[in-house]
Order: structure tokens, then sequence, then C-alpha cells
């Protein structure tokens, strides 16, 4: 078999043993001075790693699921030709399963004197701040029989958006609030309690809404219009705590909580509310305020990247108290939580007359679909114990949610991709009956 590049040199240099004599040692010592000579050359020749220069650029953010590039640059202010392989380390979350080291490890060369970029294609798996570890690069010589290696820190952060899933019922949401808005052309007038114009009757409107002295001055029958009111407040509060942190299908509640915040605070800006986040369990995590409509979007986006569940018990005096602060006026307050009974009856339910007496509130809750699949099992013992246990779970979130009812709150129970439209209808139907 012929013998080929560096085999073949290694094959040589092994070809041509030395004896020496080593100071405290008994008898000789075989060393392949010619192969030890070229490891040594080899060595010498490989450009150092210490004084390289390093940056970053690229992306600073990425919505969950989507791809972030990062771009290293790397210069070579040596008077050598750097032959590297060079592995850029982020968190394992930073990509897809088994695709880190492909993702991570780049082979470069760089004349001396020069640069060259290297990207490194992330797409992580959670929200969150996403921050570089090390780079680490061996530098080896022309043989490959020797390297150089080393590490140095190139800070960069990406950070990891909510996906805004459900961003996709947006258009329909804004279809029906311009019908409520009395934008395009429906058979009945537009509902709501602030008066907008004056246009000729059509069978079919209601009489109620004739303005008779309007009609005294024409010739023609007259009708009042209204739209729904404008520049209301809307406060959104993300419960954080243990509750949250429960798994429906893929993820936390919490993440499906925010997606239906996140189609519900664009709906409000194009409507012409004000909307607040507040994210409270015993503490504020988060609190967005003040903010102008183009730019409610992106601040609660950038705020609720980094949240993640709490695993302590909600504080729901605290969390009252805090909302009351931050909606001192009449106020839409959106309350993201769950309707387990405990919760709600130990915690909620003695401090709600709070804000009821003040404030709109409606609550949303995400519901297992789960649950409802096991209500309808049968077929042996233990399907039928799944069934009646589901069925208990069922009948408890029913009475909670009547609790609610009574003093006053709306409430909307759904599944995970059924919350954000839900939500959405609710916070609609509120603004046609002219309760905000």
């Amino acid at each position: 078999m012929a013998l080929t590049g560096r085999t073949a040199l290694l094959a040589a240099l092994g070809s041509l043993p030395v004896g020496i004599w080593e100071p405290g040692l008994t008898g000789l010592l075989a060393v392949n001075a010619p192969l030890a000579l070229a490891c040594a050359c080899d060595f010498a020749l490989a450009a150092p790693v210490r004084h390289l220069g390093l940056s970053r650029s690229g992306d600073t953010s990425a919505r969950l699921g989507e791809q972030a590039d990062v771009t290293l640059t790397i210069t070579n202010p040596s008077r050598r030709l750097l032959r590297a392989r060079l592995r850029d380390a982020w968190p394992p979350s930073s990509w897809q399963p088994g695709t880190e080291i492909a993702a991570s490890r780049h082979r470069l060369t760089v004349p001396a004197g020069e640069r060259r970029r290297i990207t490194t294609r992330l797409r992580p798996t959670r929200r969150g701040d996403r921050q570089a570890d090390r780079v680490t690069i061996r530098s080896y010589g022309p043989l490959g029989l020797f390297a150089r290696q080393g590490t140095h820190k190139v800070p960069w952060t990406v950070r990891v958006l909510p996906p805004f899933t459900s961003r996709k019922h947006l258009p329909s949401k804004l279809a029906r609030l311009r019908e409520l808005d009395g934008r395009t052309s429906v058979l009945t007038r537009g509902e709501g309690t602030e008066f907008d114009s004056l246009r000729e009757y059509v069978p079919g409107d209601d009489t109620r809404s004739i303005d008779w002295r309007a009609t005294a001055r024409q010739t023609t029958v007259a009708v009042r219009t209204w739209r729904p009111e404008r520049d209301r407040h809307i406060l959104l509060v993300l419960d954080t705590g243990r509750t949250s942190a429960g798994r429906v299908g893929d993820a936390p509640r919490l993440d499906a909580s925010m997606d239906a915040a996140l189609l519900l605070a664009a709906l409000a800006s194009r409507a012409g509310d004000r909307v607040d986040l507040l994210a409270y369990d015993r503490r504020v995590r988060a609190l967005v305020q003040g903010r102008a409509a183009g730019d409610v979007l992106p601040s609660l986006v950038n705020a609720m990247a980094t949240l993640e569940p709490e695993l302590v018990e909600t504080d729901s005096r605290g969390l009252t108290a805090t909302a009351l602060r931050t909606a001192p006026r009449r106020s839409l307050i959106v309350l993201l939580t769950t309707l387990d009974a405990a919760p709600v009856e130990e915690g909620l339910l003695p401090v709600l007359a709070r804000l009821t007496q003040r404030h709109t509130v409606l609550l949303a809750s995400v519901a297992d679909p789960n649950i409802a699949h096991m209500a309808t099992a049968r077929g042996n013992t233990e399907a039928i114990y799944e069934s009646a246990a589901a069925a208990q779970a069922q009948s408890e979130r029913h009475r909670t949610a009547e609790q609610l009812r009574r003093h006053g709150v709306t409430v909307v129970d759904a599944t995970p991709d059924e919350l954000a439209p839900t939500l959405a209808d609710a916070y609609l139907a509120l603004k046609a009956a002219g309760r905000l």
C-alpha cells in the first residue's frame, strides 16, 4: 500500500531510531531524533493563539424557533500562517438537540496579518438571553504533528423572544374591530357608547338610534352611529408563580399566557387603547408602562423574553395592591393565571372585590386538552378511573369559574391553541357592549 502525506513522513522518520543516555536513568533511552526534531519544528511553525484578535457582530435577537447568525472575526497579527480548528461555545439550548457539534466547530486558515470571518448559526430552543461562552482555538503546524491551543472570551448576547404564534389570528380580529368601529359596511350600526356621526336611516336600523332633531332639520330620517370607546387603559397581569410552571403539551402554561397577552396587546393598541404589562408572583418580575402604540408590542416581547416561572406561591394580596397602583383609574385588568380551585379560593377570591369595585376584570386560564380526552376514555378499569379523575377536575374548574363570574369577572378557559383568539374575542365583546 502506498504511503503519502503525513503518514509517509512519519514512517520515514520512524525508521531512524537513536539511543541517548539520560543522567539519573540506568541504561539507554530510545528516542527518534528526526521525529522529535520534526515535531519541534512543527510546533514552532504553528501560529500563536494568545495574541489573536477576535470580535463579534451579527444578530442580537431572534424569535424562539428562528435562526440567529453570529459572526466571529479572527485577526492574525503574527508572521505565521494560522491553520486552526475553532470551537465557538454557547449554552446547549442555543441549538436543536444533536446539532451542536456541527454548528459550533469550524476550520479556518488565516494568512499572516489578515483576518477571516466565520458564522455560527444558532437556533435556540428556549426563551431568554443566550450568552457566548468561550472560543477555543487549536493552531496546527504545517505537518499537523503538534498544536498550540488557547481560549478567548468574546462576549455576545442573543435575546430569544417569544414566538408570538397567535399573530396569525390578528387579521381576522382586526376585521371584527373595524366592523365594531363602523369603518366597514355592516347591516347594523356600529355598537359602543361614543357618538361617531349621523347617517341616513336604512331598513333594519334600531329605531332608538334615530336623531329626531337632526331629522327635523332635513328631508330624510337621520340615525346616530356609535363607535367603541377609545383611549381606554388595559393592564395585562401575568401570574409567574408556581402554577404557571405546569407544562401543557411541550411548553409551560406561562408561554401560552404570554402568547395570548401579545395578541390582545396588538389588537388593543390598534383599537386606540393603552396597554401596560405587569408580571408578578411575590415581587414584580416585569413592568411595562406608558408606551406609545407603535412601541407597545416590541416592549412587551422584550420584557417577556427573560420571564421564567418561579416555584413559589403567588402572593395575591401583593399582586392586587401592585395592580391597583399600576392602574389608578378605571381599567380593564386581564389576569392570566390559573383556575385551580385552591389558589383561586384561598388567594384570589378574598381580595377580588378590591379589583372589581373599581375595574373591569377578565381572567384567562390555560386548560389542559388531555383532561377532556381522559374524560371520554373507556375500555378498561384504568381508563375508567382516569375518566372519573378528569371529570372531577373539570367539575372543579367549572365551579371555580362560576364563583368568579358571580363576583363580576369575565372568565376565559381555553386550551393553549385556543386561548389567544378566545381572549381576543372576549375583549371585543366587552368593547362592543361598552363595558370598557
